[in-house]
């Protein structure tokens, strides 16, 4: 669908967005009034049919039903994991071995390191793995969540053997970038200067051992579970009773290494597949569910039931998920990504350039909650404008790939934040708001990083 001329119109949508959800705090219903006011100023009174084309488009998009069927089946291996009560041995080791609120939450920083290959495994995984330790020591959600979504996004951006390392060394080659076979390689080269990545991780203990204190929100959060030890907020109480549908069973005693084995299964298959997550998920969850019934653990019903149950709880922030890629059809169709370049372009200077890409590009991917998605339509355009400037390639990606992290980090409704939240405890808004001072420190360093690298 073709958008006419609305130049800064094109923002209305996602504005609308943002603003319902502070009023209401229910990011679905936020971001079906956005899309639909979209479909509106694009098809006017046809916008049910727009709607209808839309929606169908996005579920039969290749890149929603890997989010979908990964996310889901994520679910079910957890499901599985906490119904052998291999969660429950995992977590009663590690309580041997934290004794503080500070080591749980560097133990937590810890895994999300180790977890490196897939973010959305990352974010599932440990915020499964250490909501009841966080708890123990009154570590609100929101702190948890906070650790955990600054270590997936971007420990999965700086350790290149990552699907996010396979996914953009792709891009790079088919934007002409790179040559045939050197995607990874020239994206590794773009490492040190994916700024945002770095300082989110490293302020991570920063944050944990008190140097930086208790920001906004988040002070609060801390506050009423230190005080109460009440660690869920009031208002993700549904979302704790989805974590807490699937109970371990009482005559299980599987030991350690039925947790253990399948996050090794997972990390070491998604690598030997090229980095394929949707393979790795497929090839554990098999796995575990083989060794689940050889073993005797559990029976054929009661498997099978569990890996029904555990994708089930995914499906809240599937849906959400799903309520953001139409809004980014919607805004795409809009124009509001070429808005935003066009508004930038005639402050372009070379040294100016990895700041702007970073502020610019971070404000689409915050805006749209789209981070894959705005690398594929930026790439092409800023690629161009580095080559017209003259300005270094490796930079530019670097600056790209930050903005896009930060665009990850930051938006309530992308799929790291919405993920992130399920596994720990809490709302997306929860999470987006407590963690946003967090956010914006690590945006103002890499802004200076970059003006500092370009004048320097």
């Amino acid at each position: 669908m073709e958008a006419p001329s609305l130049g800064a119109l094109a923002a209305v949508p996602t504005l609308l967005v943002f603003a319902l959800a502070i009023w209401s705090r229910r990011p679905i219903e936020s971001l079906v009034s956005g899309s639909l006011l979209g479909l509106l100023m694009l098809h006017g009174a046809g916008f049910v049919g727009g709607l209808a084309e839309t929606s169908l488009r996005v579920m039969t998009d290749e890149d929603v039903a890997w989010v979908i069927l990964v996310c889901g089946f994520m679910g079910s291996l957890i499901g599985l994991l906490i119904r052998t009560g291999a969660t429950r041995a995992f977590t009663a080791r590690l309580t041997r071995l934290v004794h503080s609120q500070k080591s749980a939450l560097y133990t937590t920083w810890g895994l999300g390191i180790f977890m490196f290959v897939d973010d959305y495994l990352n974010s599932l995984a440990v915020g499964a793995a250490m909501r009841n330790i966080s708890d123990k020591f009154r570590i609100s959600r929101e702190k948890l969540a906070y650790v955990v979504d600054s270590t997936a996004a971007p420990i999965s951006v700086i350790i290149p053997y990552s699907t996010w390392g396979a996914f953009f060394g792709g891009l790079l080659v088919a934007n002409g970038v790179a040559e045939e076979g050197q995607g990874l390689t020239v994206y590794i080269q773009s490492i040190p200067y994916m700024l945002y990545a770095w300082i989110a991780v490293l302020l991570v203990p920063v944050v944990i051992a008190g140097f930086l204190p208790a920001l906004g929100s988040m002070r609060a959060a801390e506050k009423r579970a230190f005080e109460t030890g009440v660690t869920v907020p009031p208002e993700a109480a549904k979302i704790e009773a989805a974590n807490n549908a699937i109970v371990p069973r009482e005559d299980t005693n599987p030991g350690l290494a039925l947790f253990v084995l399948p996050m090794l299964t997972l990390v070491f298959a998604t690598m030997y597949f090229d980095n394929d997550f949707l393979v790795g998920i497929y090839l554990t969850l098999g796995v575990t569910i083989v060794a689940i019934l050889g073993l005797r653990i559990l029976d054929l019903h009661d498997t099978f039931d569990t890996v029904i149950d555990g994708f089930k709880t995914m499906l809240e922030p599937l849906a959400v998920l799903v309520a953001a890629f139409i809004l980014k059809d919607v805004n795409d169709a809009l124009g509001l990504p070429a808005l935003v370049v066009a508004s930038v372009q005639p402050l372009l200077t070379p040294e100016l350039l990895p700041a702007i890409i970073f502020v610019s590009m971070g404000l689409v991917s915050f805006m749209t909650g789209s981070n894959w998605g705005v690398f594929v339509i930026i790439l092409p355009i800023v690629t161009a404008l580095a080559n017209n400037l003259g300005a270094d390639m490796t930079l530019v990606i670097g600056a790209t790939l930050s903005a896009s992290t930060f665009g990850s980090h930051a938006c309530f409704y992308s799929d790291a934040t919405v993920l992130t939240a399920q596994a720990t405890g809490c709302t997306p808004l929860q999470h987006a708001l407590t963690q946003l001072p967090y956010v914006l420190v690590a945006a103002a360093i890499t802004v200076v990083g970059y003006l500092a690298i370009g004048f320097l």
